[in-house]
């Protein structure tokens, strides 16, 4: 299975919505869906991973490059992120700079 990214905002919100495997050949669609939420002013980042079944060391990294693009003070939440997925972002610490999440905004 391929990967999928798409951007959109609501307000000041930057939802990606992923669909996939988020590994290195990932790396370019994630990266520029990144960079297109980081052209306007956001608070907050949401990255839609209900339809990711999986997460590799690269995927990680793309997540290290997500955090990266915004400062400290813009929050950064996963959403529908599966168990196995959310043990690996735990796992390697990055939980403390994230949040998972419940509710994609409405």
């Amino acid at each position: 299975m391929g990967f999928t990214a798409r951007v959109r905002h609501t307000g000041t919100i930057a939802l990606i919505t992923m669909g996939g495997m988020l590994d290195t050949l990932s790396g370019p669609d994630f990266r520029r869906e990144v960079d297109l939420a980081a052209q306007h002013r956001v608070d907050a980042v949401v990255l839609d991973m209900t339809d990711v079944n999986y997460l590799s060391s690269g995927g990680l990294r793309l997540i290290a490059y997500l955090r990266q693009k915004w400062p400290s003070g813009v929050k950064i939440s996963l959403v529908g992120a599966n168990e196995a997925i959310q043990r690996t972002i735990r796992l390697v610490g990055f939980h403390y700079s994230l949040e998972f999440g419940d509710k994609l905004p409405g």
